[in-house]
C-alpha cells in the first residue's frame, strides 16, 4: 500500500517536469529586469497619484 502512494507521486511529478521542460518559441519573451522596472514605476505612480489626489 505504501509503495503505491510513492509511485503515484513520482508519476505526477514526472508529468509536471515534462510539462514545464518544454519551451514554446511562439510565446512572448519578457526581460525580467523590465518586469521589475515596470513594477517599481507603477508603485511610484500610485504613490504620486495618492499624494496629488487624496481621497
Amino acid at each position: 500500500m505504501a509503495s503505491k502512494k510513492k509511485s503515484e507521486g513520482f508519476q505526477s511529478a514526472a508529468g509536471l517536469i515534462r510539462y514545464f521542460d518544454t519551451e514554446d518559441d511562439k510565446s512572448i519573451k519578457i526581460n525580467p529586469y523590465a518586469v521589475i522596472i515596470a513594477g517599481i514605476a507603477l508603485s511610484i505612480a500610485i504613490i504620486l497619484l495618492q499624494t496629488l489626489w487624496p481621497m
